[in-house]
């Protein structure tokens, strides 16, 4: 059940210290065993805490978990033993923090709306709709066609459809709904 491998020991009582360990600092730290024996003891109860402040039982072990390696990987800088479980109870609490963060911020990006897209049928559609009008504007008399391309799909104005094909703006008035009439005809008649 223990995560947390014990160190092998040189005899039942003996500190790392007296084992010929170079870590002097371990002889006053939290040890392993000291850190099982919490393990054992409080797993449940930080697991309580744990779900006090998250809502599943999944994140609730992971952050139990990582409690217990953190304070595994630090236990050196625990001078007191004693403070061994206030030290994983904080722990607990920071990553259970640190996972509501995490969620909030995954909800806030999942909440943006998506971009309107087209299902596949309107996308066909689409596309058949601009093949036709493609067609229809081919069958269309040359000036109409430029001036409807000038004027709708170049946003010119009137006056620089005008100037840009050198004709009068009553000219580019007249082909421009002669072009539209036109088009419509053609769009509505069947394929």
């Amino acid at each position: 059940m223990p995560v947390i491998a014990p160190w092998p020991t040189a005899g039942p009582a003996q500190l790392p210290s007296q084992r010929g360990d170079t870590d002097g600092a371990m002889a006053a730290g939290t040890t392993v065993d000291h850190l099982t024996e919490t393990y054992r003891a409080h797993y449940r109860s930080l697991l309580g805490l744990a779900a006090l402040l998250l809502d599943d039982t999944a994140s609730c072990e992971d952050v139990v978990q990582e409690a217990f390696i953190r304070v595994h990987s630090a236990r050196g800088r625990v001078r007191e033993p004693e403070k061994t479980l206030a030290y994983l109870r904080q722990t607990v609490v920071n990553l259970s923090r640190s996972a509501l963060r995490r969620r909030i911020l995954g909800l806030k990006l999942l909440s943006k709306p998506m971009p309107d897209m087209a299902s596949a049928e309107e996308g066909a559609y689409d596309l058949l709709e601009r093949d036709q009008l493609i067609q229809a504007m081919r069958g269309l008399q040359r000036r109409q066609r430029e001036v409807l391309v000038l004027r709708y799909f170049a946003d010119m104005t009137e006056a620089q459809v005008a100037e840009t094909l050198g004709i009068s703006l009553g000219s580019v008035k007249a082909y421009g709904s002669r072009g539209i009439a036109a088009l419509r005809v053609a769009m509505e008649a069947p394929a």
